[in-house]
């Protein structure tokens, strides 16, 4: 019997469950994948909370990493043994188990060097980090960024791959030690949100004229200070919201503040194609089993305690990335 987190209802962590179930054989287009290390992301508490709406009851979490122990008919992107990792949406859900049947199309092979607890941190992260820096805007040596969030996971992976694009960045953070940790991966300039006007220390720190390009994954508490960071055209990237849904607004606020330029990205749509997920994928793999991007995995948790590892990286607890390790 697979062990397997399930909610019935939405709501808070303490709607998680720990169930049993048994996994049968996999069908045209599937495999039977057994999992050694499951990726802990914030989108998770989105379909756990309701945010993202599906059928219920269903399965938690989008990423992990194992290995394939049975192939169903028609597959030919996997064979029995392959270690692999995957990420997505939908097609994905269900991550947090020992043991599932998924379709094969989201696979990708582990690369030489990458083990599972680095390839379950980092496969969502590493790919957003990828589409953000390779995708969004053509950034060239000399760029700023500014970087909300600048000591989590996907943070600590664009500051590093920043500076190998000679990119500057400007990362935000809420505590000393995040500030520390942030440094050390690359962010030239931190402000701590918490005691200092970000937009303002923006302005000082470009002399002031603002950044061209903001990453911001926080949402409502960072959108005002993220448009009042931009210099004129600049484009605000909200590829998430952690701290709530940006309330609506009238677009004339983007040209009030400079003819600025908004998206709202998300993964999904810059890996649906198999040949831009390989090469996206290629280039952050390749850059980690080289050591020029290091993973951060600070929390390691049970599959039994999923509650407190979603309790901990909603009150920003964590830092880097979180696995399950099964």
């Amino acid at each position: 019997m697979a062990k397997v987190v399930r909610f019935h209802e939405t709501g808070g962590p303490e709607v998680l469950r720990l169930e049993e179930v048994q996994v049968g054989s996999p069908g045209p287009g599937q495999v039977r994948l057994r999992h050694l290390a499951v990726g802990l992301n914030f989108a998770d508490t989105y379909f756990r909370n309701g945010t993202y709406r599906i059928p219920l009851p269903a399965g938690m979490g989008v990423e992990a990493a194992g290995v394939v122990e049975a192939v169903g008919p028609g597959v030919t992107e996997v064979n029995i043994g392959d270690e692999v990792t995957y990420t997505g949406f939908l097609n994905t859900l269900g991550a947090y188990s020992t043991e599932r049947l998924i379709p094969a199309a989201p696979l990708i092979k582990l690369p030489r060097g990458i083990g599972h607890q680095t390839a379950a941190a980092m496969t969502m992260r590493g790919l957003t980090a990828a589409y953000l820096l390779r995708r969004i805007h053509p950034f060239k040596a000399g760029d700023t960024l500014l970087l909300h969030a600048a000591a989590g996971g996907v943070g600590l992976i664009v500051s590093q791959w920043a500076k190998l694009l000679r990119v500057t960045v400007i990362g935000t953070v809420s505590t000393e030690e995040k500030a520390a940790l942030a440094r050390s991966h690359g962010c030239d300039h931190v402000i701590d949100y918490t005691r200092e006007d970000v937009a303002k220390r923006v302005r000082e720190i470009t002399g002031g004229t603002g950044v061209p390009v903001v990453f911001d994954g926080v949402g409502r508490a960072t959108f005002t200070a993220s448009l009042d960071s931009l210099k004129r055209r600049g484009l605000m990237v909200c590829f998430g919201t952690a701290s709530g849904a940006i309330p609506a607004f009238d677009p004339q606020l983007l040209a009030m503040k400079g003819s600025l330029f908004l998206t709202r990205p998300a993964l999904a749509d810059y890996i649906a194609d198999p040949a831009e997920k390989a090469a996206l994928a290629g280039e952050v793999f390749g850059h980690v089993a080289a050591g020029r991007i290091r993973i951060e995995i600070n929390q390691r948790y049970a599959l039994q305690d999923a509650a407190q590892a979603h309790r901990d990286l909603e009150s920003r607890k964590t830092t880097g990335s979180s696995v399950f390790v099964i």
